[in-house]
């Protein structure tokens, strides 16, 4: 397996703090965005690349096991996830139920599990119980928290399709009903619940149903008023910008926000920050320029 070395990708050092791996995230992330680099398989490349190094540094326990076992870290980590999905499904091509004990035992640890499972072989039914839930940590875009979508899990060597509603956010919970482990006893089988989390984007912060950006704006236009284009998750809109707008203004545009969970035909707002731009690479006219307007203004 290829070996990458996500502190690279992002160009920090392994020690940086989390504040650190977002803003370096953001930053590379908006240079490297398909909208801006149409066509440039090396761009998307580089920013898939950007993306699975911010989504392992971001979360402490991946970031961790990734330290520890370098470029085995993705087997190992995906040896769990078959392990906590599919051990029902190991255990049932062994021998005999006690050569099924030890094996989990020294791969897992659920001794204490199968003790109580167990223990009742032989003896007297006991009531019915219900099957163990399932709980998995769901990954989607931003774009699809917008418009919902689809996900193919496992699932004790099953299949399954879930289905992920629009508005979505990062910790939302889906209960798939009758999608966990089997029941005791003829007791109803447990249930799936699906943990959200919303990757981060290089252009907007969902903050519940509303979205913000930075919206940069020219010096000419913030001083003399013009419009500029404000970008959304489906298209773009035009935004007036008055005479003399300062840099950090915010201008909120109703309803043009993420879809409200519950009442997915309603939204929240958009919110877009001016981030005046400076202009380089000045000509000497235009320094004799501003230089004459320093002058006008007593600086």
């Amino acid at each position: 397996m290829e070996y990458r070395d996500y502190y690279k990708v992002l160009d920090v050092d392994k020690n940086a703090s989390l504040d650190d791996i977002k803003k370096a995230y953001r930053k590379l992330a908006r240079k490297f965005h398909p909208d801006i680099n149409p066509g440039d398989k090396e761009a998307e490349e580089r920013f898939n690349e950007i993306n699975e190094a911010h989504e392992v540094l971001t979360d402490p326990e991946r970031r961790a096991k990734y330290d520890r076992l370098g470029v085995s870290w993705r087997a190992h980590e995906q040896a769990d996830d078959q392990q906590a999905f599919e051990w029902d499904e190991w255990i049932s091509e062994s021998d005999s139920l006690e050569n099924a004990q030890q094996i989990v035992d020294q791969a897992t640890g659920f001794s204490d599990f199968f003790n109580a499972v167990f223990s009742s072989v032989g003896q007297e039914p006991h009531a019915s119980q219900p099957g163990q839930d399932y709980n998995q940590e769901v990954e989607i875009s931003l774009e699809e928290a917008f418009s919902g979508t689809s996900r193919i899990l496992r699932i004790a060597g099953r299949r399954i399709e879930v289905k992920i509603p629009r508005g979505v956010k990062t910790g939302t919970k889906i209960r798939v009903r009758g999608e966990g482990a089997q029941g005791q006893g003829g007791g109803p089988k447990g249930d799936l619940y699906l943990e959200i989390k919303v990757t981060p984007h290089p252009t907007f912060e969902q903050v519940g149903s509303d979205l913000y950006l930075e919206l940069p704006v020219d010096l000419y236009t913030a001083v003399l008023g013009g419009e500029a284009m404000v970008p959304m998750l489906k298209g773009k809109i035009k935004l007036r910008i008055p005479p003399e707008t300062h840099s950090g203004r915010l201008f909120r545009l109703k309803g043009l926000g993420m879809p409200k969970l519950k009442q997915p035909d309603e939204r929240g707002d958009l919110f877009a920050k001016v981030m005046i731009r400076v202009p380089e690479d000045l000509t000497d006219e235009e320094i004799a320029l501003f230089e004459e307007l320093a002058d006008l203004r007593g600086l």
